[in-house]
């Protein structure tokens, strides 16, 4: 029995240390890679003052991964972005462009680097888009305390991304990052010079990179100085909550995948080697005493 037990441990424990190998080596790889399969709708809400008048403001971003021209190591985005004045209580996600309702609407084409999170060309980018740069709608896995390139679409390249804090959101940890660019020149409409400035606030859950929450205040004016839009929103209390427990889970799974089971692997995979392979040999015949030896006197 003793055998039989000590093979059955040296076959656990062998299995053990070959899952964590695997766990250690290859599953970062696999795991730690945007999916490209992402539908994720994103709900903000605040206040907008647009010529003079204020009103509350829903603030509707929907992001897809295109799958089929997604490739292993890009992600392939179509964002759609619907800023509505929400003053009537039961304003939509986004109007046309002929309903009074609507502040504004964008539509983006990006590619994004499945491990790094950054914005780069991509030859399944279609003809005439402008490639993004730097972090555009999350961050890298493993995502460290440092400054990182954001992309601001407005300004058409990257700002300063500042890591600022660590911190907690509903037992969360956190990574604080804010970025601002002050009195920026940009065409206000077409053939319309004006200036720009802006404040962003990102909380990002650091061993996914996903995006907890956002911050966001935004004003435009005119060459002579008339505010044009002034825009402050942040996550819904909803959006917020759905983000904060999915962050938590996701983060979860790849802990449990990338350090949970190689520990497990190594340290159970080594004791069951042990105890294995000290019952084979506990269970080995002790060698014969001879007669004559038994009876030589001491």
């Amino acid at each position: 029995m003793r055998k039989i037990a000590g093979r059955v441990l040296i076959a656990i424990g062998g299995f053990l240390v070959v899952a964590g190998l695997l766990t250690t080596t290859w599953a970062p790889g696999v795991v730690k890679k945007t999916p490209v399969d992402v539908d994720q709708t994103t709900r903000l809400d605040g206040t907008a003052t647009k010529l003079g008048e204020t009103f509350p403001v829903n603030v509707t971003s929907i992001t897809k991964a295109d799958s089929e021209a997604s490739t292993d190591d890009t992600t392939i985005w179509v964002n759609t972005s619907c800023v509505v004045n929400a003053a009537s209580g039961d304003a939509p996600d986004c109007v046309d462009g002929k309903d009074d309702r609507l502040v504004s609407a964008t539509v983006g084409t990006f590619a994004t680097d499945r491990v790094t999170a950054l914005g780069r060309d991509h030859e399944n980018l279609p003809e005439g888009s402008t490639p993004y740069e730097g972090i555009v709608n999350k961050f890298p896995f493993d995502t460290e305390k440092t400054d990182y390139p954001y992309w601001d679409g407005t300004l058409g390249r990257t700002v300063d991304m500042v890591f600022v804090e660590e911190t907690e959101m509903d037992g969360l940890a956190v990574y604080h990052f804010a970025s601002s660019v002050q009195d920026e020149a940009i065409e206000i409409a077409e053939g319309t010079p004006g200036t720009y400035s802006q404040a962003v606030d990102i909380y990002v859950e650091p061993i996914t990179g996903a995006v907890v929450n956002q911050e966001q205040s935004q004003q435009r004016y005119l060459e002579d100085g008339t505010q044009v839009l002034d825009l402050d929103v942040a996550f819904t209390d909803d959006q917020l909550a759905t983000s904060v427990s999915e962050a938590k889970d996701n983060a979860a799974s790849l802990t449990l995948i990338t350090e949970t089971v190689p520990r497990i692997g190594f340290i159970g995979g080594a004791v069951a080697l042990v105890l294995g392979a000290l019952l084979l040999l506990v269970g080995r015949p002790r060698p014969a005493t001879s007669p004559r030896a038994a009876a030589m006197p001491a």
